[in-house]
């Protein structure tokens, strides 16, 4: 009867501090909370070298680098996969891979990254954001927070840690303003004092006509019900109209989480697995007649990450996308297919025109 006893007492004790500890993690997370304001002035680094040209053809980028954690070789825990950061040698590959990919584009006018780490534990507390100015030393850039926690207890077995991470974004002109705008709404308590704040990058850049051009790099919500991303979508179109309105030109591209209207699975030509986004498109009447809705639909932007990278077996789909205002004429647009080898997203590159 004793060793009962004892047992009980042994699980009592144990369960007694696990309770305290979760209580002393969240308590933590409640009075380090991340609350940013629903509008914040961004201070660029960098100088930007070229003038804007209002008749010439401009380029833009678009590309979630995944920390530089989610390569071809890497899953994910919020996916159904068991990791969360990879091996410090496999993180500087992805890194180093990231870092030449955009060198080798260094002529393109615009360039929006998500998931863009400054001290993160799961990339090695290295300040990707700095990493990645030094080798566009010809751009201005932005950094605007979305993802900032002192402790990620997820998963149990291996925690994510401390979080700073976010979007940037690259121009070859110098902006007028740039603003970091928050999303409303969130993950109810206290799942959100773990989860990101979202946030997109408003910037207005003039052109030599005195008109301006509205540039707006995304981060939309994921592992929701679809209500935080619809609600997502509203704030854009709300946004995205009132500045067309001005008789401003406007270009959101970014990583949306959703699938774009007319994105049709069966057109993936990569030999890769096409299919559906978690939550089904409802964007199709969103805009009104005239704004476009830019994709490539032969080639994935994105691979689930439940498991590594197999060609021909990963599911993919397209996240990743651009919205023009009716007075913006894309060119053409293209997914770089560089078969998910940094990333779980592939890039995005789309010529435009000013009409």
């Amino acid at each position: 009867m004793s060793i009962i006893r004892t047992g009980f007492k042994i699980m009592g004790g144990f369960i007694a501090v696990v309770v305290v500890l979760i209580v002393v993690v969240v308590l933590i997370a409640t009075f380090s909370d991340f609350k940013p304001p629903a509008r914040e002035i961004l201070k660029p680094s960098g100088k930007a070298t070229a003038d804007v040209v209002e008749n010439k053809q401009f380029s833009v980028l678009i590309w979630n680098i995944g920390y530089a954690g989610l390569g071809s070789e890497m899953d994910f825990f919020y996916d159904g996969g068991k990791k969360v950061r990879p091996k410090r040698d496999y993180n500087n590959t992805c890194l180093d891979g990231i870092k030449k990919f955009i060198q080798q584009n260094d002529s393109i006018d615009f360039i929006f990254l998500q998931e863009v780490d400054k001290k993160s534990h799961r990339s090695f507390r290295e300040n990707q954001v700095e990493k990645l100015q030094e080798i566009l030393p010809a751009y201005e850039s932005v950094f605007a927070a979305n993802y900032e926690v002192t402790f990620v207890p997820l998963p149990v077995n291996r925690p994510m840690g401390k979080v700073l991470s976010g979007v940037v974004s690259f121009s070859r002109y110098t902006a007028r303003s740039s603003e970091r705008v928050s999303f409303e709404g969130n993950f109810k308590w206290p799942t959100n004092l773990f989860m990101l704040d979202r946030c997109f990058v408003i910037q207005r850049f003039v052109l030599n006509s005195g008109k301006v051009l509205v540039m707006i790099n995304t981060h939309n919500s994921a592992f929701d019900d679809g209500t935080l991303r619809m609600a997502e979508l509203n704030v854009l179109k709300q946004t995205a109209t009132e500045e067309f309105q001005k008789g401003n030109y406007v270009i959101i591209g970014g990583d949306w989480n959703l699938n774009p209207p007319g994105y049709d699975s069966t057109l993936i030509k990569t030999g890769d697995i096409g299919v559906g986004n978690d939550v089904s498109d409802t964007s199709g009447h969103l805009m009104p007649d005239g704004w476009q809705w830019a994709f490539d639909n032969a080639t994935p932007s994105n691979r689930f990450a439940d498991a590594p990278f197999a060609k021909g077996t990963t599911k993919t789909t397209i996240l990743d996308y651009f919205l023009v205002s009716p007075n913006v004429l894309c060119e053409n647009i293209r997914t770089i297919d560089l078969g998910f080898e940094y990333s779980d997203h592939n890039p995005v590159k789309m010529n435009f025109k000013l009409q």
